[in-house]
């Protein structure tokens, strides 16, 4: 059985380093082959998923990491009705909407959850 890890983002990427960090360090484990990883991105954490990554702190790790977080099978999920979706403009990547009860699900499936 695959380990899954899932990493749970919740900070304002325009004012912290922790979801750039959460990017980079998925990046790293999925490489790996040997793990599953899914990042679910609440509140303003969304923002990293622009393509426009200019204002955000160590914007070099969205674009250089986030497309390798993008690739199958990992999973990007983003909060279902989120505010911020509105100011994230043209995503960088795709990614699916989840509600509360759907991120406890998914949240029930992984052996690892990190938060940032």
């Amino acid at each position: 059985m695959t380990p899954r890890v899932l990493f749970i983002v919740t900070s304002d990427p325009r004012t912290s380093g922790k979801p750039a960090e959460a990017i980079r360090i998925a990046a790293g484990v999925g490489a790996w082959k040997k793990t599953e990883v899914s990042i679910y991105l609440r509140d303003a954490a969304v923002l990293a998923l622009s393509e426009d990554t200019a204002d955000l702190v160590n914007e070099e790790n969205y674009t250089r990491y986030l497309p390798m977080v993008a690739e199958v099978p990992h999973r990007v999920f983003v909060q279902q009705d989120n505010p911020a979706l509105s100011d994230l403009g043209e995503s960088a990547i795709k990614f699916e909407s989840l509600t509360d009860t759907e991120l406890a699900k998914l949240a029930a499936e992984h052996q690892y959850i990190l938060r940032f």
